[in-house]
């Protein structure tokens, strides 16, 4: 476990094809919206690997993850 904590989480919708492996990892973090685009329920309720994983998982790069500094982690 890392002590690293993630930010701010924005999903870029132009990229964001409705995969949904982010959602299948994560559910309580993501979900799709009626346009079959991700969104952020809550940036708080997974840890900072998971949430990490989640985002490297999504096949067109659309999450973007900041950490407590304002630098982008991915």
């Amino acid at each position: 476990m890392t002590d690293k904590k993630i930010t701010k989480i924005v999903i870029d919708r132009e990229l964001c094809t409705g995969a949904a492996s982010c959602v299948a990892l994560v559910p309580g973090v993501f979900a799709l919206d009626k346009e079959n685009k991700a969104y952020v329920i809550d940036k708080d309720a997974a840890d900072y690997e998971t949430i990490l994983m989640a985002a490297q998982s999504c096949p067109t790069k659309a999450i973007i993850l900041y950490d407590e500094e304002g630098n982008q982690i991915l």
